[in-house]
């Protein structure tokens, strides 16, 4: 849970980070004037897909909630950020920049597609609810590790009632 919160907190400041370290990599390891100049443009474009992947991961409600990544993130911007990092010292590879456009394509998509299935299980969750309150019945626990539903919910002896509480009881 510890470097899961660590990925946490560290893929907001990689936005600011990793370009800079582009930029300073170019600089000290020899590149011409023109590489410098197209680190920091590439810098730029960098950040902003950074900050894209950062705020998708941050979307997602058991991201916020526990205020971790999932360990599939964790896997997924270190291969991203370990190839920025070696692009830095290596000047000269070709292959080296186009890997690193295509895992940050990659880790987007990847993004995009852990908040749809997350937004889908938590749907899927609340449906059960409704359909569960009407029909008079209780909602079955969370399983472990789910979060529980943030709707109050009662059941009443009288089925065709339903209550939701605006806000919920303290606990």
């Amino acid at each position: 849970m510890f470097l899961r919160r660590v990925f946490y907190r560290w893929q907001f400041l990689a936005v600011l980070v990793l370009p800079a370290w582009l930029l300073i990599g170019a600089s000290l390891f020899k590149s011409s004037g023109w590489a410098v100049l197209g680190s920091f443009f590439g810098g730029i474009v960098l950040g902003l897909g950074l900050l894209a992947v950062a705020l998708l991961f941050f979307a997602r409600t058991e991201v916020r909630l526990e205020r971790a990544v999932s360990w599939r993130d964790v896997g997924v911007l270190t291969l991203w950020h370990a190839l920025i990092v070696a692009f830095g010292f290596t000047a000269g590879a070709s292959w080296l920049p186009f890997l690193v456009v295509l895992v940050g394509l990659a880790a987007f998509w990847f993004a995009i597609w852990e908040l749809f299935a997350s937004a889908r299980s938590r749907m899927q969750a609340m449906i059960v609810l409704i359909d569960e309150t009407a029909r008079g019945g209780a909602p079955t626990e969370p399983a472990a590790g789910e979060h529980p539903s943030p709707i109050g919910f009662e059941p009443t002896p009288d089925p065709s009632v339903i209550v939701v509480r605006e806000k919920p009881k303290d606990t």
